[in-house]
């Protein structure tokens, strides 16, 4: 069997474009910025420890051990030490210090060359996006590859009876901001109906309903099509409420038969990638989604053989 070529993961969208669904930007392979006549100067980041020292927060994110945020509250609720004594807001850490988590050494120096990863993971239903259940399921983190100086971190959730596109990162700053309310990223959603539904339902979903948390909308409603009783539509939203796809289009008395996440801002689910692996970006697509989330572009400077250490799952074809 040969193996099929992925259709490129980041397909930001021009924004002088109309809005297109996942499918079609897969189709078109679109590149940001299109029409710019002149490069953008990329910004690099050094990411070594100056002899001032750097913001905790800051490297314990870089390091994937939680975002900036979580980071914040650990200092709050006094479960990190310096030197053995409790960190506070602003504190810095430089070369020498000896950190503590929960009275727990964290070997912090490592991070400082910690090169970031992003992951596309192809969730399967039955999966959850947690490290530990109660009920004993399957996680998403037993299927990802291991990493020995790092932990990976999921860029919002997918509940367990809803597939797609998950992004995983071992920088709690990008996860972070792709997270972030202010950042409005867009998710799309494939959305298998059963039934037919009237125009002024899917006219009243663009315009708003009330839920139980507060208004919400879809922001685009493309019809994919379908035969018999199901339909396909594809849907846009840019806000990650839990379940939110679903509840709008129960507040509809719609049944939704099927749920899977197509895209996630500028990256989209490759046709050839299935179900339970993963895609590994490479430096030109981290680029890209370091520029779409605003943050400065990182320096290549990896340990020479890092990147060996993982073995990336590249999909055959269906």
């Amino acid at each position: 069997m040969k193996t099929k070529q992925l259709n490129k993961p980041i397909a930001l969208r021009d924004k002088k474009q109309p809005n297109k669904p996942a499918s079609q930007m897969r189709r078109e392979n679109l590149r940001p910025n299109a029409s710019r006549k002149e490069p953008v100067e990329k910004r690099l980041v050094d990411i070594e420890i100056s002899k001032d020292g750097e913001r905790i927060q800051k490297v314990l994110a870089r390091g994937g051990l939680a975002s900036r945020r979580e980071i914040e509250r650990w200092i709050t609720e006094g479960r990190l030490k310096i030197n053995g004594v409790l960190v506070t807001q602003g504190a810095h850490l430089k070369a020498g210090d000896y950190l503590q988590l929960n009275d727990r050494v964290v070997h912090w120096e490592k991070f400082e060359r910690q090169p970031t990863r992003v992951l596309i993971y192809h969730k399967p239903t039955g999966e959850i996006v947690s490290r530990n259940d109660p009920q004993g399921r399957p996680t998403i983190f037993a299927s990802l590859p291991k990493l020995d100086t790092s932990r990976w971190i999921s860029v919002g959730r997918l509940d367990v009876n809803t597939s797609g596109l998950l992004l995983v990162t071992n920088n709690g700053e990008l996860a972070n901001k792709l997270m972030h309310p202010s950042t409005e990223v867009e998710r799309e959603y494939a959305v298998r109906i059963l039934g037919e539904v009237p125009d002024e339902k899917l006219e009243l979903l663009k315009q708003g309903v009330t839920l139980e948390d507060g208004v919400a909308k879809f922001d685009q409603i493309y019809f994919m099509g379908g035969e018999g009783a199901n339909k396909w539509y594809h849907v846009v939203v840019s806000e990650g409420r839990n379940r939110l796809v679903r509840r709008l289009w129960e507040a509809q008395n719609v049944v939704v038969s099927r749920l899977m996440r197509v895209r996630y801002g500028p990256v989209v689910l490759s046709d050839g990638l299935r179900t339970g692996k993963c895609y590994e970006l490479d430096k030109k697509e981290l680029d890209l989604l370091f520029e779409f989330a605003g943050l400065p572009v990182e320096t290549t400077s990896v340990v020479k053989g890092e990147k060996n250490d993982v073995k990336t799952k590249r999909s055959t074809s269906r």
